[in-house]
């Protein structure tokens, strides 16, 4: 089950503007009831602002309703297909180290996988076209320093999407 955005902060907000049960709130949070329960007590979170989950799209008020009037209901968190899709895709952080990785997997990817158009080792990598040039024209600064590395190790790209790109390159070349 996924959990709301900062879960203590929604509980408080739970605690105090709800009359859902310790438990509603503790199994929609991800906490235990006891928590919650010191919660409402004033001995845990007491410096925490609380947080609106149907300002923030997480709960619709008629959910809030149908669990206050059950005790048994468990609340549900609402997800929007549009969020879904953005949450589940999100970009890809790469570290400044992993950047200075780049040329190496570059270079590998060049000796080893030489049916890959500059186009797919863009994608894969997420570098730049002038960058594959360099090293394919052996111009890059780096050049005599870089040592050819698979972008797998070097943790740019997973084993499945450079199969997959393999393949897709070996598609378009044989007819």
């Amino acid at each position: 089950m996924t959990l709301p955005l900062m879960p203590k902060a929604t509980a408080v907000w739970l605690v105090e503007n709800t009359s859902l049960t310790f438990a509603q709130i503790a199994d929609f949070c991800g906490m235990h009831s006891l928590e919650v329960q010191a919660i409402a007590d004033g001995d845990v979170a007491t410096n925490i602002m609380g947080l609106d989950p149907v300002a923030r799209g997480q709960l619709t008020l008629e959910e809030i309703k149908r669990c206050e009037k059950d005790p048994e209901a468990r609340l549900e968190l609402f997800t929007h297909p549009e969020i879904e899709k953005l949450l589940n895709k999100g970009a890809r952080y790469v570290s400044q180290a992993k950047k200075m990785d780049r040329p190496m997997a570059i270079m590998w990817l060049i000796k080893n996988h030489p049916e890959l158009s500059d186009s797919q080792i863009v994608r894969l990598l997420k570098t730049t076209k002038p960058t594959i040039l360099a090293i394919r024209n052996k111009t890059h600064k780096n050049y005599h320093n870089i040592q050819s590395t698979s972008p797998v190790t070097l943790g740019l790209c997973s084993e499945s999407d450079l199969n997959t790109a393999v393949a897709c390159a070996v598609k378009k070349v044989q007819p």
